[in-house]
């Protein structure tokens, strides 16, 4: 059976502990994957800054090139994954068995992947703000006329990853450019796209002691990020919530994204159905950046009646079929017990299951031995009612009508609001509000991605700092101090 090692400064490790990865329809083994143990994990740590070390002979330059040849490896190649040999085909398949993605989806969140490395000086230059990369190297020089200085504040980047979305696995490779190795605790059922990014970017040249991968439990995953100097976490609001004010770490938690109609476009709302569709629908609604809310002042049950009947479309298909959309639940428990809860929360007045009501689709479906969800949505008269601002690992939305003037008061946070407005004084509204992490607007779906712009939160700023830098023109002569009158 295959076996996925631990990678130790790039070192394949077979651990004396390791777990099955089940198949998510079969429930069979597809791998073993060995465990790494607290204790193991704080012993690496004590080598981070010498595997660091490692990338200073590279200039960020340097470190692009490879990432844009491990985009081509990533893609095209035949890549180690223990003793064995992955084709990219290899890959798509046991992604998609493990965890209940369809083949279609995997397919292009690799291409997500490959777009990041082939384009990692454009997405360098949106984290840096258009910053001279040179100086990264040098640790200070002259951009438009000022002396920059900038310090790595950490040794490495520690990652806490997901299972639902391969994507998500292109925030953290601009560490390697900026010269931070990564340590990588995999979700349990994809350990496949982070090992096989590895083997890439160590095929492509770049040295192997930058990347260490842990796949562990909760008390592993607990060290990692206790020992990292600086972090990512994904997962829901219970597990993001206990690390929440920790500045070292980069949460990544519930997007709870948004689109908002203005008063002035409210009434063209069928034009701009498929961007509504499109917003909480793709990659089977599994993305932070999927809509789960659509927040108007009025037509809002016209609205949430259109998506109904545009979602009652969506089938739930078999894994390999070409317009599978739909993602499966690998614990089919899961499911009925959210569906359950659902139904419990619809007993509340103020929310209504359009799709249920009109239709009389029943939300859990079992096709070719999977659990599916499909599509929902909610139409709510009640913005405090706890459907109004939720979201779920399958295509929910919430159509909420409210006033204009109320919109941002009731949004709470939200990671991207795509605002459909011509409406000046709304903009300007906008532009001021801080539970707005990502703006577009006009007719951009919110899980468009600008990769020169940084997608939640800003990598460069958690790795780095600014600091002043003065150096003498002679490292001989001293420097008379000027001293600022009060």
């Amino acid at each position: 059976m295959l076996h996925i090692p631990l990678l130790r400064a790039g070192q394949i490790y077979q651990s004396l502990s390791k777990v099955e990865l089940p198949h998510s329809q079969t429930q069979e083994p597809m791998a073993v994957v060995s465990q790494a143990n607290p204790g193991l994990i704080a012993r690496d740590f004590m080598s981070m800054m010498e595997n660091q070390r490692k990338l200073d002979p590279f200039s960020v330059q340097d470190l692009i090139k490879i990432c844009q040849h491990a985009g081509q490896h990533f893609i095209y190649d035949n890549l180690p994954i223990g003793d064995q040999s992955q084709s990219p085909s290899d890959y798509i398949d046991q992604l998609s068995a493990s965890t209940g993605v369809p083949k279609t989806l995997c397919g292009r969140n690799m291409d997500k992947i490959f777009t990041v490395l082939d384009q990692m000086e454009d997405v360098l230059g949106g984290l840096t703000r258009g910053l001279d990369l040179d100086i990264l190297d040098r640790g200070s020089g002259q951009q438009h006329g000022r002396t920059l200085g900038y310090i790595c504040t950490t040794h490495s980047l520690g990652a806490v990853l997901p299972s639902n979305s391969a994507g998500v696995h292109s925030l953290w490779l601009p560490s390697i450019p900026l010269k931070v190795p990564v340590v990588l605790k995999p979700g349990s059922a994809e350990p496949w796209t982070p090992y096989r990014v590895a083997q890439a970017l160590i095929k492509a040249g770049c040295p192997p002691e930058a990347f260490s991968f842990y796949p562990t439990n909760h008390s592993g995953a607990t060290e990692l990020l206790l020992r990292s100097g600086k972090a990512m976490l994904y997962g829901g609001q219970s597990t993001v919530a206990p690390w929440e004010s920790d500045p070292r770490i980069q949460i990544h938690g519930p997007g709870w994204s948004k689109i908002l109609i203005g008063e002035d476009a409210i009434d063209n709302w069928e034009n701009h159905l498929d961007l509504l569709v499109a917003s909480t629908t793709e990659n089977s609604g599994r993305s932070c950046i999927n809509a789960s809310g659509i927040w108007l002042s009025s037509n809002g049950r016209r609205v949430a009646e259109a998506l109904a009947e545009r979602f009652s479309q969506i089938d739930a298909l078999p894994l390999d079929h070409p317009q599978a959309k739909l993602a499966a639940f690998t614990n089919p428990v899961m499911a009925h017990q959210l569906s359950e809860m659902i139904d419990n929360q619809l007993k509340i007045e103020g929310a209504i299951d359009l799709t249920a009501e009109i239709f009389g689709i029943d939300r859990i479906v079992e096709v070719d031995g999977y659990t599916f969800m499909l599509p929902m949505v909610v139409y709510c008269t009640d913005p405090k009612h706890p459907l109004a601002n939720t979201e779920f690992l399958f295509p929910f939305v919430s159509v909420v009508e409210t006033p204009q003037s109320q919109i941002l008061d009731q949004i709470e946070s939200t990671l991207v609001a795509t605002a459909i407005t011509n409406d000046k004084a709304f903009i300007a509204d906008l532009l001021h509000c801080t539970d707005i992490e990502r703006l577009n607007i006009g007719q951009i779906p919110t899980n468009k991605i600008s990769w020169d712009q940084p997608h939640e939160g800003n990598l460069f700023e958690l790795l780095y700092r600014q600091r002043a830098f003065q150096r003498s023109t002679s490292p001989l002569e001293f420097q008379q101090p000027v001293v600022a009158s009060v």
